[in-house]
């Protein structure tokens, strides 16, 4: 059953810890009674952003895009991975009475005191999976490695006889996205000719990383059917691949993130790389945007929000860059948006006081 923590409906008192407990939200409703308008806030929106990786630049042209819409003016601070750097920027921006902020935090717990300061003062934060946030973004990992690992399993079944010799690249250092592994680990196990002849976490997690783990895994397995993990350590995987002439078209390579190249390899056709699993991030971008200048009229907003796994094969691939390319179409249609983001909680002004500040998650507590 879900369950909605009961927001005050007092006007939030400075130095409140908002909600510190796991909670777990019921569905958003964009019809409640709207609230107070914040008072003294200029009606502005900034990204505070800690790099330039393709899926924050996606975040940053919602962002624009929705800013340009309603009115706001909007502006980016680039920490450039430097803590220090994104805590002086939020200050400059709470000083500057800034109405609304996104963050892609550096470091979460060395800035949650700066955006707690911004939140009491009446400032709309949202945040991209680390509390605290007036509304908090994530995605649902498990969820997100079904998607993956669901359409790997299909390929076996369908393409491979239902036999093939796995590499699962992982990231399980990092405790929030071990629930992807998890899952593509659950479907695998559902063929029984199906072996995970390695299942490593590449260091570090990135291209170079893949390209050095799967040299060595092709020392003791030549061949290898299926390559899954985030698009980085596949697309090096890829190239080792290649290297060693083991490519062949019917591989199934997969990943997360929806990088670039994983794309481009998608789009060319011959491939093995066959799939990516995309968070459509100007389109997260471009609702944050939307809920910074509703608060800002009075109106409520969601406490948090799923970012929904979206496959990307050669046969959606036109669509899916269509919605990259304009999120506000996407946005404006009901279905199309649903596709992608689901909303939760009920915050407004006056309501202040209930601002996420734990690790949201819409997965907490399934089963």
């Amino acid at each position: 059953m879900l369950l909605l923590m009961t927001a005050s409906s007092a006007v939030a008192q400075e130095g409140s810890p908002g909600i510190t407990s796991p909670t777990v939200f019921k569905a958003f409703d964009p019809n409640a009674p709207a609230c107070s308008k914040p008072a003294g806030l200029r009606p502005e929106l900034a990204f505070a952003k800690d790099n330039e990786r393709e899926f924050i630049q996606g975040i940053d042209h919602g962002l624009a895009q929705a800013a340009k819409d309603r009115g706001l003016e909007y502006q980016v601070a680039l920490a450039a991975n430097d803590s220090t750097k994104m805590i002086t920027d939020v200050e400059a921006m709470r000083a500057a009475q800034m109405g609304a902020v996104v963050v892609s935090p550096v470091d979460p717990a060395a800035l949650a005191p700066s955006l707690q300061k911004a939140m009491w003062s009446g400032t709309y934060v949202s945040t991209v999976v680390a509390p605290p946030a007036t509304s908090l973004l994530n995605a649902p990992q498990y969820l997100t490695g079904k998607e993956l690992g669901d359409a790997a399993v299909a390929y076996i079944q369908s393409k491979l006889n239902g036999r093939a010799d796995v590499v699962l690249l992982t990231q399980d250092s990092l405790q929030f996205l071990t629930p992807r592994f998890a899952a593509i680990r659950d479907a695998l196990d559902k063929l029984p000719d199906v072996r995970i002849i390695a299942d490593i976490s590449p260091t570090p997690v990135s291209k170079e990383g893949g390209l050095a783990t799967m040299r060595t895994v092709l020392l003791a397995h030549p061949n290898v059917d299926v390559v899954l993990g985030a698009d980085g350590v596949v697309l090096g995987a890829l190239q080792a691949l290649r290297e060693a002439g083991k490519d062949r078209p019917e591989q199934f390579l997969g990943g997360i993130d929806g990088e670039p190249e994983a794309i481009a390899e998608i789009k060319k056709g011959g491939s093995p790389y066959k799939a990516t699993v995309s968070l459509n991030s100007p389109v997260f971008g471009y609702a944050m945007g939307q809920h910074a200048a509703d608060w800002l009229e009075g109106k409520r907003v969601p406490q948090a929000m799923d970012i929904l796994p979206h496959m990307i094969t050669a046969d959606n691939l036109a669509d899916y860059q269509q919605d990259l390319a304009d999120p506000g179409a996407v946005y404006a249609d009901r279905a199309r948006r649903d596709a992608y983001l689901r909303m939760y909680g009920s915050i407004c002004y006056d309501t202040r006081d209930q601002y996420v500040n734990f690790p949201w998650s819409s997965e907490a507590g399934a089963p």
